[in-house]
Parts: C-alpha cells; sequence; structure tokens
C-alpha cells in the first residue's frame, strides 16, 4: 500500500514544482498541500473505504483546482496549464473512476462525475463517463436522454445523438419521453442544417458538389421518428405532445399538418382529440384584424361559437365525464377572462351555466365544477337556483364531506332554514372517519346563529362520537365556547366534567392552563395531571411553583407525585428535564 501511494505523490511532484515556480503557490502551501494529498491518499487505501474518503478527496482536489484558476486571474498568469490543471483534471478523472468501479450503482456519483467533465471542458473523458454508465444503468431513460443531449449541445454531433436514442429506444421501445426527444433532437438537427444553408447562401459561397438534402430539410426525418413513435405508443396525449414540440419549429407546417389528420382519424375516442381540435378555432383568423372594441369582441363570439361546436360535436360521438371536463373546462376558462363588452360576458355566462346544467343532468360532472357552478350563481344573485345546485351536488356525491361542506356553506351564506336538518344529513352519510370538517363547520354555524342551549347540546353529541380526532376538537372549542359564553367559571366547569374523558389532548389542558394564569390560579394544573400524564406538564406545573407567585416548597411533592404516576420512557425523559431544570439551564 506504502509503495502505490508513494508512487501517486511522486507523480505530483512536476506539477508542484511548476506552482512554486511560476509563483501561484508558495513553498509552505505547496509543502502543506503534499501533506494534505498524501493522508487523503492513505485513506483510500485502507482496508475499509467508504465513499465519504473519495468524496472529500475529490472535493479537496477540486477546491485546489478553483484556488488556481482565482489565482491565475489574479496576477495574470496563463501559461503551463498542460504541466499544472491538466495533471489535477486527470487525477480527479481517475479517482471518479476508482469510485464509481466500486459503487456502480450509485447514480449521484455518476453524474457529479459528469458535472465535473462538463465544467471543466473534458469532452473526450465525458464522453467515455457516459458510455461506462449507461452499460451498468442501461434501464434508465433519463441518462440516455441526457447523453444524447451532451453529445448534441456539448459536442454537437447530432449523429452520435442519434445512434444513443436509437440505442436508447432498443431498451424503452415505448418510452415516451425518449421519443419525444429523439423527435425533438431530429428537429434541432434540421434547423441547423436551414441555418448553415442560410449562411452559405448569403455569402454566396461554392460548396463544390454538396447538396443539401431536401428531405433532411423539410424534417423527414422528424416525421419517420414520429411514424415510428405512433405506431408504438397509443393515445391523444402523446401524439399532442409531439404536435407541440412541432409547432416551435417554422418549418414543420407538412408535419403539423400529417400529425393533425392522424388525430381526426385515428384518435377520435379520445377527448383530448376534440379538445385541441376546438381550441384551433380560437387561433384561426379570418378576415383583417379589427380595431374598434365591439367589432373585436364580436369577432372573439364567432371564434368562441366555432369552438362550442366542435366540442358538441365531440359529445355526439364521445359523450364521456373527461369530454364534459374538457367542455366545462373551456367554458370556465372563458369565462373568467375579463372583457368590457357586457354582451359577450353575459354570452359566456349563459353558455358556462348551460353546459354545467346539461353535464349534471347527463351525471358526469366532475366533483370539482360544482363549486365553480355555485360561485358563478352566487355572484348572478339567484338564490333558489344556488340552494338547488347545492342540494344536487350532495345527492350526486353523497359520500364526498368537499362536496358536503360545499353545500353547507352555500346554505349557511344564503340563511337557508334547513341548515340544521343538512347538517345530520351529512354526518350520515359520509364516513364518521372523515367528519371532522363537517363537525367544524357545524360548531361554528351553531355558535354565530343557534341558541346557547342548542350550541351546548351540539357540543355533547360530538364528545360521543367515536372517532378520537372528532372528540378531541369538540372537546376543545366546548372549552373555549365555554369560556366565551360564561367566563371562567363555566369553563372551570366544562373543564372539570372532562378533564378526565378520553381521549385526552394535550391542548385542552394547556387552554385551562392559560385561563388558570389569567385567573392567577393553579388548581387546575393539579387537576390536569391527576388523568394526563405528558412529562412537559409536570415540568410547566414545577415551573409555576418556582415562579414569582408559586410555592417552591410544593415542588418535592409535585416530583414524588410524577414519579409514582409517569410510566416506560417518560420517567426517564422527566428525570433528565427535572435534572437540566435544577442546574438552572431551562
Amino acid at each position: 500500500m506504502a509503495e502505490i501511494v508513494q508512487q501517486r505523490i511522486e507523480n505530483r511532484i512536476p506539477e508542484l514544482e511548476q506552482l512554486e515556480r511560476v509563483g501561484l503557490f508558495s513553498k509552505k502551501e505547496v509543502k502543506s498541500l503534499l501533506k494534505r494529498a498524501t493522508a487523503l491518499e492513505y485513506k483510500l487505501h485502507r482496508l475499509i473505504i467508504t465513499k465519504v474518503d473519495f468524496i472529500a478527496y475529490i472535493q479537496y482536489e477540486i477546491n485546489v483546482l478553483e484556488l488556481i484558476k482565482k489565482r491565475r486571474s489574479r496576477i495574470g498568469y496563463q501559461f503551463k496549464r498542460e504541466e499544472i490543471e491538466f495533471s489535477i483534471i486527470s487525477r480527479i478523472n481517475n479517482i471518479f473512476r476508482r469510485a464509481t468501479t466500486k459503487w456502480k450503482d450509485d447514480v449521484q456519483l455518476w453524474l457529479s462525475h459528469i458535472a465535473f467533465c462538463k465544467k471543466w471542458n473534458t469532452q473526450g473523458e465525458l464522453s467515455k463517463v457516459f458510455s461506462s454508465m449507461l452499460a451498468i444503468h442501461p434501464e434508465k431513460p433519463a441518462l440516455w436522454i441526457m447523453a444524447a443531449k451532451s453529445e448534441l449541445e456539448d459536442r454537437n454531433s447530432s449523429e452520435s445523438a442519434r445512434h444513443l436514442f436509437l440505442r436508447a429506444l432498443r431498451f424503452h421501445p415505448e418510452s415516451k419521453k425518449v421519443y419525444q426527444e429523439y423527435f425533438r433532437m431530429e428537429l434541432l438537427h434540421t434547423e441547423k442544417l436551414r441555418k448553415q444553408q442560410k449562411k452559405l447562401e448569403q455569402a454566396e459561397m461554392d460548396v463544390g458538389g454538396y447538396e443539401f438534402s431536401p428531405e433532411i430539410m423539410t424534417g423527414k426525418l422528424a416525421e419517420v421518428v414520429y411514424r415510428d413513435a405512433s405506431g408504438k405508443i397509443q393515445g391523444a396525449d402523446f401524439i399532442l405532445s409531439l404536435l407541440t414540440i412541432a409547432a416551435i419549429f417554422d418549418f414543420t407546417k407538412d408535419l403539423q399538418d400529417t400529425i393533425i389528420q392522424d388525430l381526426q382519424s385515428k384518435h377520435t375516442d379520445d377527448s383530448l382529440t376534440w379538445d385541441f381540435m376546438a381550441k384551433r378555432e380560437l387561433g384561426a383568423t379570418v378576415g383583417e384584424e379589427l380595431q374598434s372594441a365591439k367589432g373585436r369582441a364580436s369577432d372573439m363570439a364567432r371564434r368562441e361559437e366555432r369552438c362550442y361546436q366542435v366540442y358538441e360535436e365531440g359529445l355526439n360521438s364521445l359523450s364521456t365525464e373527461a369530454m364534459w371536463a374538457c367542455y366545462v373546462s373551456f367554458c370556465l376558462e372563458r369565462f373568467k377572462r375579463k372583457t368590457n363588452v357586457q354582451q359577450l360576458k353575459e354570452k359566456r355566462q349563459e353558455r358556462l351555466l348551460a353546459v354545467l346544467q346539461r353535464a349534471h343532468d347527463s351525471s358526469l360532472l366532475k366533483e370539482d365544477f360544482y363549486k365553480n357552478w355555485l360561485q358563478v350563481l352566487l355572484s348572478s344573485g339567484d338564490s333558489e337556483q344556488t340552494a338547488a345546485v347545492a342540494m344536487a351536488a350532495t345527492q350526486r356525491y353523497r359520500q364526498s364531506v368537499d362536496v358536503w361542506c360545499l353545500a353547507l356553506q352555500t346554505m349557511v351564506r344564503l340563511g337557508s332554514g334547513a341548515t340544521g336538518k343538512l347538517f345530520q344529513d351529512a354526518l350520515t352519510h359520509v364516513n364518521p372517519k372523515s367528519s371532522l370538517p363537517l363537525w367544524q363547520l357545524q360548531v361554528e354555524w351553531s355558535m354565530t346563529s343557534q341558541s346557547p342551549e342548542a350550541t351546548e347540546a351540539l357540543f355533547q353529541r360530538g364528545l360521543l362520537s367515536a372517532v378520537p380526532a372528532v372528540s378531541m376538537e369538540i372537546k376543545e372549542k366546548y372549552l373555549d365556547w365555554s369560556f366565551g359564553a360564561g367566563g371562567y367559571k363555566k369553563a372551570r366547569k366544562t373543564f372539570t366534567s372532562l378533564h378526565e374523558n378520553r381521549p385526552f389532548s394535550k391542548a385542552f389542558f394547556t387552554r385551562m392552563i392559560q385561563m388558570e394564569k389569567d385567573q392567577v390560579s393553579r388548581m387546575v394544573t393539579r387537576d390536569c395531571l391527576y388523568g394526563f400524564f405528558p412529562p412537559d406538564l409536570w415540568l410547566e406545573y414545577i415551573r409555576e411553583e418556582l415562579g414569582p407567585s408559586g410555592q417552591p416548597e410544593n415542588c418535592g411533592k409535585i416530583h414524588w407525585r410524577a414519579m409514582k404516576l409517569l410510566e416506560g420512557e417518560s420517567v426517564e425523559r422527566f428525570t433528565a428535564q427535572y435534572t437540566v431544570l435544577q442546574t438552572g439551564h431551562i
């Protein structure tokens, strides 16, 4: 081991001599660097080596590189790079190779090596790293894409990138992401060739017998990729993603037309196809641009009408929840757009409400859209229709807590007299384990709208809930309401009747403690500790007695009682915290 380390240290001597000779490092710094490098090298030759040792060594060498770079900039010396930086970079690459050989499965280590190669512009080493990494991790499509992009962007090699994508497709023949990036790469390659051709034509240069292939210049290679991808991967969403990529480039009109024709002929059973075709009508230009606001609004209304017609055509052949969702989403998006033309705004609202009603009548309206529907109706002031829609939503989604909460909030806002019964119906249909939001809403409504007797009766019913989260929440709100309704005495009475009831809630006791503090009384602490035993409450009690208004002589009794009642790990935690308290550190 020592011979190997010594050999590697001796290999550093030429670069260290150059560093000292050109004035980048002093003699003392070179000596320190040599000592540190020796220690790090020995760590890599122990019987048990760790990844941390390799990372520390690499980071140290990178720091040296950065320091050399800064000092070169400061003194203006730019020579001897081969003897200094290249030697260090080569050594770092070697350490990375040793690390990735030992920990082949650590993708992050491979990526760190790639990042280093890119930063210090070692293109030859970068290709080797990608090749080694892909040989070990061919199952990760993202790594293939990264390697191909590196070949295209860093090395400007479209051919190498194409070969990598083709190899990736052998391992991942149905990977959407690989096909998307391969498709994009071919379009980028075509765009680069078109720019080269344009520059040559502008410069009027003679390129001999070389000719740019018309097929390649019009994106035929990308079309081949599209044909292959669409044959292996079905789904309008994937085809639309390729269309979106093609739309970025200005020479792909024929390719876009081909993709759209395939969508219309092969994917009419997908709502995304109809959604795309409808939204295309918005961008269609007809005639000259209008100057007046009314003229533009009229033109927009005509475009939107054509969109609606496409959606209606889609619904005739594909009446599904997804299709209705696309239609409603489009109407909602148009309704939310600002316009100063009142007629257009009213027309959009009318269309939105009509589509929502039809989707609901077909039992195909998604749960989330009921909230939008109710908001539109509330803003229009139609209370009767709003209440009807709220009740209809609860009939459609009887077990949904969100729908019941939305309907109840709407009925409370409208001041309906049937709100109390509706709360009971909601608790009947909803799973008790999910009913906490309903209880919270009912308690808030009762405290503001019902008599104190009715509110207290509601709290009593809530305390009987078999769901711990509900009973704990009701207990805490009951205490707060008692304090607000009847002051300290009523809160004290409520606490006394509930403090031994399970499940225990720490917030319940701490709130009462705060109320007692406000009343300059500490009796509640003894009561709460009788049935609830967290160590921090015992310590809080002791701190109260040690305070200005406390009785320090009671601390011993409290400590004895705590040690008697606490169990398991709570005893150890209390003892440790009590010791720290005695020493004055808390």
